[in-house]
């Protein structure tokens, strides 16, 4: 029997990597004549960088940069094929690395973003990777690009600083010192949402609460993005602010566009980067999972494309998951079968304590069954 390992990460207990690790270990306990194919997924976010890496013959770049408070921290970034530069937002400019109580967009900066991009152009990285889930801010993408080169004013003439707070200060900006050598470069944005940059179902109202920002302050900071947004396309004579994904990142995706960025599946960057459609093409069964599913595992996310590639080559995909929600029904349109790790009575604290143990059991009770 053929079957290929395909999870995204467990968030805040297991990586992709080690989710995969596990589910092969109860695989091959059920059965051990099984051909077990590892695939640990992403979609952009966070446990991108060490997907690629692990898939991959990268080299890991470590750097000191501007992180997501402003403050320098090490870090790093991947090169692989010797001129492809993969940048994890999550791993300069991420919410975990923000304290609970320290999180606002008013004091957050993708100004590290851009200095790691700045570093794998001197490494003469002509090809870039932005994996954009998981971010700390609300900026724009400003600091990224004032790393880059790019100037901004406020409506007295000065120069405004690199932070969610100053967005709401920018009145103009200028690209004439942007990089020239982004101009040669090929930047894919990889990304799991199609939130445009404004609006109700942009980057401030979707994803600005979990970030920090108050309701009264939704509103405030909508309106400074959409000046901002003017400020920039007025400058490049181009639109962006509406394309599905603008809003990615706190709009660090409309940043991206603006310097000649494409918006791609994050999911379907890695899959692609792992051969997964191929192996998935010659497997008999193909397990997947995340740390929560409901019906949005179907747009853009690592196990909802994952079994759409089954799906393609009639193999069953069976969804082992921390927790499901929502319409399970939804979910069987595109899974054989979703199960959860937990079997139960037990409390959040204790699930993501003892993920490990807990996937491992269900594995082996999805196993017994697919033997019948």
């Amino acid at each position: 029997m053929n079957i290929v390992v395909a999870p995204d990460s467990f968030k805040g207990s297991l990586t992709s990597i080690k989710a995969s690790e596990i589910m092969k270990k109860a695989i091959t306990i059920i059965d051990k004549d099984c051909r077990v194919s590892l695939k640990p997924m992403a979609d952009g976010g966070e446990g991108t960088l060490e997907s690629m890496l692990a898939s991959t013959k990268g080299q890991r770049i470590s750097i000191t940069c501007t992180g997501p408070l402003g403050e320098k921290a090490d870090t790093s970034y991947a090169i692989v094929d010797s001129h492809t530069a993969i940048i994890e937002c999550a791993s300069i400019a991420g919410l975990v690395q923000v304290p609970e109580d320290e999180r606002n967009p008013d004091l957050t900066t993708t100004l590290g973003i851009g200095e790691a991009m700045m570093d794998a152009l001197d490494k003469g990285c002509t090809s870039f990777v932005l994996g954009l889930g998981g971010s700390a801010t609300n900026d724009g993408g400003l600091g990224m690009l004032m790393a880059l080169g790019m100037k901004a004013w406020d409506q007295k003439g000065s120069e405004v600083g690199p932070y969610g707070k100053d967005v709401q200060q920018v009145s103009r900006v200028s690209f004439k010192d942007i990089d020239e050598r982004l101009a040669e470069t090929d930047i894919k944005v990889a990304s799991d949402v199609d939130n445009p940059l404004c609006g109700e179902r942009g980057a401030t109202h979707v994803y600005g609460p979990q970030k920090g920002l108050r309701k009264e302050d939704l509103e405030r900071y909508d309106s400074a993005l959409d000046r901002y947004g003017d400020a920039v396309e007025s400058v490049l004579e181009k639109h962006y602010r509406n394309i599905p994904g603008a809003g990615a990142a706190g709009g660090l995706g409309f940043a991206l566009l603006a310097i000649g960025g494409s918006l791609v599946s994050g999911a379907k960057l890695l899959a692609d980067a792992m051969n997964t459609e191929e192996a998935i093409q010659n497997a008999d069964l193909v397990l997947t999972g995340e740390g929560q599913s409901d019906e949005q595992t179907l747009y853009g996310k690592a196990p909802g494309y994952i079994a759409s590639l089954a799906q393609k080559y009639h193999v069953p995909a069976v969804l082992i998951s921390g927790s499901l929600d929502g319409n399970l029904d939804v979910l069987g349109e595109k899974f054989s079968g979703c199960f959860s790790i937990v079997n139960k009575p037990l409390s959040l604290k204790e699930c993501m304590e003892n993920a490990d143990q807990l996937l491992y059991e269900q594995t082996k009770q999805v196993i017994r069954l697919s033997r019948i």
